[in-house]
């Protein structure tokens, strides 16, 4: 069915949730466009269930008995939307709810729309993490993502399917479809947002999700594109045997010789598994 789905995602939001709904409501009276608003509260653990249980407003419920992920609950509410259309959003303030309407008339020929965010909105203590991830993100997906982990965006629900074994239960759900889509060519368009000062506190753990974070840039990219992970690899270690080598013909004789062998053998071995990686994955999508 044509219209939009909006899915909300919550965990731990008393302070804000409230004023959300409201405000995603009295948005959508006043256009024609189709919508549903599907609210999946996440084993919220304060007075979140019981705002959400009193609210008379319109609006469909799901709860996690215990607290899943942020990806976990955008699929649980994936699954149930019926509209042709996916918005995600956060139920923290920070995001420009009042825009959904406009992004949803420019989804014409993009596939996923996305609110990109300034790097100076960024929190202070984010933004070396940000920084890393997406020069990582740009090198392994050939583009350059202004945003690559904005949880303000629009998809249409039958791309968004092709991936949805991929897509972790974690925070990492914007990064991997976001990755996903650009790989596989699908159009997506960035549009400039405001980011307001949030309600509560950030559910995001700096070190430990930025870590995740690298590893599924590189897991993902494995999985559409691995010749981007090998071949860097094999001229690194390439680069190691012939270094050795020429340290080991001017310094140390034939004492390296068995090192200079085991490199090359595995710069080698390496490219050769990155080809039929990438031979596999382009059959698999015959």
């Amino acid at each position: 069915m044509e219209g939009l789905s909006v899915i909300l995602p919550v965990f731990n939001e008393e302070r804000a949730i409230l004023g959300t709904i409201e405000q995603i409501v009295n948005i959508f009276r006043e256009t024609e466009i189709p919508h549903e608003l599907i609210i999946v509260n996440d084993g919220s653990g304060d007075k979140t269930g019981k705002i959400l249980k009193d609210c008379t407003l319109s609006f469909t419920l799901f709860e996690h008995a215990q607290n899943r992920g942020y990806g976990a609950s955008l699929k649980t509410g994936i699954l149930a939307s019926k509209y042709d259309t996916i918005a995600i959003t956060d139920a923290d303030g920070t995001y420009p709810n009042e825009r959904l309407p406009e992004f949803y008339r420019k989804m014409d020929y993009a596939r996923m729309v996305v609110g990109t965010r300034s790097f100076k909105q960024l929190p202070n203590k984010t933004k070396p993490a940000k920084w890393l991830i997406n020069r990582l993100a740009n090198y392994l997906a050939n583009y350059k993502i202004p945003d690559i982990n904005s949880g303000f965006r629009l998809y249409k629900k039958g791309d968004l399917m092709k991936f949805f074994s991929i897509i972790p239960d974690g925070f990492s759900f914007t990064t991997t479809t976001t990755l996903a889509f650009l790989t596989n060519g699908l159009p997506v368009k960035y549009i400039p947002i405001e980011y307001n000062k949030r309600e509560g506190k950030s559910k995001i753990k700096p070190v430990y999700d930025t870590v995740n974070f690298i590893q599924l840039i590189i897991r993902t990219i494995l999985y559409f594109n691995p010749l981007k992970i090998f071949v860097p690899v094999f001229f690194l270690l390439l680069f190691l045997a012939i270094a050795v080598l020429i340290g080991s013909y001017f310094f140390l004789p034939k004492i390296l010789d068995a090192t200079v062998i085991v490199l090359f053998i595995a710069a080698v071995q390496t490219l050769t598994i990155g080809m039929i990686a990438d031979l596999i994955d382009k059959r698999m999508r015959m």
